[in-house]
C-alpha cells in the first residue's frame, strides 16, 4: 500500500529552519514576557509592605509578604460598591450591545432593504466619531431628563459608541451563514422573528462571547463618562473609586491601591481566560471576516 504524503513544506535548509524556529520562540517568549510581567508584578506588589515599598527597590522581589494591604484597600474606599457599580454598568452596556447589534445586522444583512448598504455606511462611520464630543450635549440633554448621575447616563453612551463595531462584526458573520438554510425556514413558514430566535441566534453564540469580551474591557475600564457623568460617591465605578486612594498633598497609598487593582482586575482575567477559545472561535467563524 503506497504511503500517503504530507503537505509539501517549503525548501529550506536544516540550518535555515532551525533559525527560523529559534527567532520565531523567542519573539513568542519575548511577547509573553511582556504580557505577562507586569500582572506578576501587580500581584507580588499587592503583597508587600508600605516600608518595604518605599524603601527598597520597587521592582525587586518582596522581601516580607502581608495582607494587610489587602485590608486597608477595602478600608479606604468603597470598593465593593465600586465593584458592583462597575459590574452593572459592564452588563447592562453589554446587553444593549448585543440585542442592538444583533437586530440591526439581522435586519441590514438578512432581511436586507432598500439603502440597507447606505445604513449600513452609517454604522461604520460612527467607529470614527470621538467620544469627546459628546460629553458636553450629553451632559446638557440628561441634566434635562433626569438622567444625569445614574446607571444609565454611563450605560447608554457606552453602548452607542461601541454599536458601530458590534454591526460590523455581527454582520460580517451573518454574510457567511448559508442563505439556503434561510429559504428553508421561510418555505416551513417561519417568519422573521423565528428565523431570528432558532437559527441565527444560536449559531450566533461565539459571536456574542467575541463581542461581550472586546467591549467589556474598556467598559469596564472607562473613566471619561463615569467621571462626566457620575456626582455621587455611591454611583463611582472602578476607575473613580481609585482616586480615594490619593490623599493629602498628592500622597498615594501605593501598596493598598496595587491591591484594589488586583481586585478590580481579577474578575475581567477570569472571565477572558474561561471564555477565551469560544472568541477565538468567534473570530475564526467569520466575526472578522468581510
Amino acid at each position: 500500500m503506497p504511503r500517503r504524503r504530507g503537505p509539501d513544506l517549503p525548501h529550506l535548509p536544516s540550518k535555515g529552519r532551525l533559525v527560523t524556529a529559534t527567532v520565531l520562540t523567542a519573539t513568542v517568549v519575548l511577547i509573553v514576557l511582556v504580557q505577562v510581567y507586569p500582572l506578576v508584578w501587580l500581584l507580588l506588589t499587592s503583597f508587600r509592605t508600605a516600608s518595604d515599598f518605599a524603601g527598597g527597590n520597587p521592582f525587586a522581589l518582596p522581601s516580607d509578604l502581608t495582607l494587610d494591604n489587602y485590608s486597608r484597600a477595602f478600608a479606604t474606599g468603597n470598593l465593593g460598591l465600586n465593584v458592583l457599580n462597575s459590574l452593572i454598568v459592564t452588563l447592562g452596556a453589554s446587553a444593549l450591545i448585543v440585542v442592538a447589534g444583533m437586530m440591526a445586522a439581522f435586519a441590514l444583512q438578512v432581511l436586507g432593504f432598500r439603502l440597507s448598504g447606505f445604513v449600513r455606511a452609517l454604522f461604520l462611520l460612527g467607529i470614527i466619531v470621538p467620544v469627546q464630543i459628546a460629553l458636553v450635549p450629553l451632559f446638557i440633554d440628561y441634566s434635562r431628563v433626569g438622567l444625569l448621575d445614574t446607571h444609565l447616563s454611563m450605560i447608554i453612551p457606552l453602548a452607542a459608541f461601541a454599536l458601530p463595531m458590534a454591526v460590523y462584526l455581527f454582520s460580517s458573520f451573518y454574510e457567511y451563514i448559508p442563505r439556503e438554510m434561510y429559504e428553508a425556514a421561510s418555505l416551513d413558514g417561519a417568519g422573521p422573528y423565528r428565523i431570528f430566535g432558532q437559527i441565527t441566534l444560536p449559531l450566533s453564540l461565539n459571536t456574542i462571547i467575541t463581542v461581550v469580551l472586546v467591549n467589556s474591557i474598556f467598559i469596564w475600564n472607562d473613566f471619561i463618562f463615569a467621571n462626566t457623568f457620575v456626582l455621587s460617591d455611591g454611583l463611582k465605578t472602578i476607575p473613580l473609586g481609585l482616586q480615594n486612594y490619593i490623599g493629602a498633598m498628592g500622597n498615594t497609598d501605593w501598596t493598598a491601591t496595587f491591591a484594589a487593582v488586583c481586585v478590580t482586575v481579577t474578575p475581567l482575567l477570569l472571565v477572558f481566560l474561561v471564555l477565551n477559545k469560544a472568541m477565538i472561535n468567534g473570530l475564526e467563524s467569520g466575526a472578522t471576516k468581510g
